[in-house]
């Protein structure tokens, strides 16, 4: 039994043009990215498109309709994730004997509690996650119109816990026997830097992880004025039976490497979104600064202001693709066969069969330490003047003799394997990257 007290738990200033907006509207409500009136780009923008011209239908009760759109958004069922606490939208439906499942992609993330809405998350290149709900009924009636956007969710996901964009998290809290919140034990957002023994309050996960405890499959409760939970008993669970009805769902699992790489793969989408937001907007007003002081309009980065915007953009993408200061995961790690090949199944892979999605569960999540997204579409969507930047600085990471100390989690052996993988998979690597004019060029043949 753990006893412990309670606690609770870029870079420069904008320029912006005098006048011009109010103070008051988030950076993301405003041009260039008009986030909320602007049409998004997305998974579900084409699901729509096909439901309205009658080649798709969602038909079924909602554990059918549910597994139908998962099948349309090519989001696999294996994913399955389980968060008991009562931290959603749907909070009056969520409890321990029935908690809120949640099925991911690397771009498109459905939350669902049985019997009640389906909340969906696409990612746009552009706007970053764009967040929707799916009523089944509704779905049923009225094909044309099932999916509606939901700005609900940014009270949430672009103010309280993700600043200054749109972003997807997770959250490790304590919570009661009812799924309640205990906000006096402190919440936080989890990302692959988060020690393990931290995650997963509020969550279900089923899997080996030896010795080591997390705060997953455990209620806590406040005893004079200290909260109390036994962790031991969370621990090395490889089935939930024995907390709810399992067969309401689509799988039985709340899988642990499920939840690693989901933890992973939502930091690295919102470091994206920041960078690709932060570069566009500095770009424009690079661009309004020229017009008003009646300069030559350029192609490069004009002030300084600009560039240390993108230099910081830089560095906060490359420290997620290679996976500075990620948390050292325990020795005997085990989770389900099922998630790692559905996972792995769509991985670009070199002649020799490597890939970035290839896992490790020996200390680190993955064998390769460049982070999988470098493929999305936000990704290759990035502004060109920070793309072009974060290849080249990545070229020579990669295929430096005496990488600098920032990196050096990554051995000699394993740079080279991410430099052959890139360079055998990834066109924009090539080109921006080994294609550019110097050493990494030459290094990487």
């Amino acid at each position: 039994m753990k006893r412990y007290r309670t606690q609770t738990s870029v870079g420069i200033g904008w320029l912006l043009v005098v006048g011009r907006l109010a103070a008051a509207t988030e950076m993301f409500e405003q041009p260039p990215m008009n986030y909320s009136a602007s049409q998004p780009k997305d998974a579900i923008t084409r699901l729509q498109a096909r439901m309205a011209g009658g080649t798709v239908k969602l038909a079924g009760e909602d554990r059918a309709l549910v597994a139908e759109l998962l099948r349309e958004l090519n989001v696999p069922v294996e994913s399955q994730v389980l968060v008991f606490s009562k931290t959603s939208l749907q909070r009056r439906k969520i409890s321990p004997d029935r908690p809120r499942a949640l099925y991911f992609s690397d771009e498109c993330y459905v939350g669902w509690v049985p019997s009640g809405l389906v909340e969906i998350t696409a990612i746009d290149p552009l706007l970053g996650p764009v967040f929707y709900q799916l009523d089944p009924g509704a779905a049923r009636a009225d094909a044309a119109h099932a999916f509606k956007r939901d700005a609900d969710c940014l009270r949430c996901h672009g103010g309280t816990f993700v600043r200054d964009i749109p972003g997807v998290f997770v959250r490790s809290l304590h919570t009661d026997v009812n799924g309640e919140t205990l906000l006096r034990g402190g919440s936080e957002v989890v990302d692959f830097r988060t020690p393990f023994t931290n995650r997963w309050g509020g969550w279900y996960v089923t899997g080996k992880h030896g010795d080591t405890l997390h705060r997953g499959n455990v209620f806590s409760e406040e005893k004079n004025d200290e909260l109390v939970a036994d962790f031991r008993r969370g621990a090395n669970i490889t089935s939930l039976d024995k907390f709810f009805d399992t067969r309401r769902y689509l799988t039985n699992s709340s899988d642990i490497v499920a939840l690693l790489v989901l933890e992973h793969q939502t930091a690295m989408q919102n470091t994206i979104t920041r960078a690709g937001m932060n570069c566009r907007r500095m770009l424009e007003y690079q661009a309004a600064l020229q017009r008003e002081m009646k300069l030559t309009s350029t192609n490069e980065l004009a002030f300084e202001s600009v560039r240390s915007v993108f230099a910081g953009a830089v560095r906060d993408l490359l420290d997620d693709l290679l996976f500075y200061q990620e948390a050292e995961l325990p020795a005997g790690l085990q989770g389900a066969p099922e998630f790692q090949q559905a996972f792995r199944a769509n991985a670009p892979r070199t002649a020799r069969g490597e890939s970035l999605k290839d896992f490790s569960l020996k200390g680190r999540l993955f064998q390769n330490r460049c982070s999988y997204l470098i493929y999305s579409e936000s990704f290759r969507a990035l502004p060109l003047l920070l793309k072009k930047r974060v290849y080249a600085q990545l070229a020579l990471i990669l295929t430096a003799e005496r990488v600098e100390p920032r990196y050096a989690h990554l051995g000699t052996a394993e740079r080279a394997r991410i430099a052959g993988i890139l360079a055998a998979t990834c066109p924009d690597y090539r080109e921006f990257g080994i294609g550019q004019p110097g050493g990494a060029s030459a290094a990487a043949r």
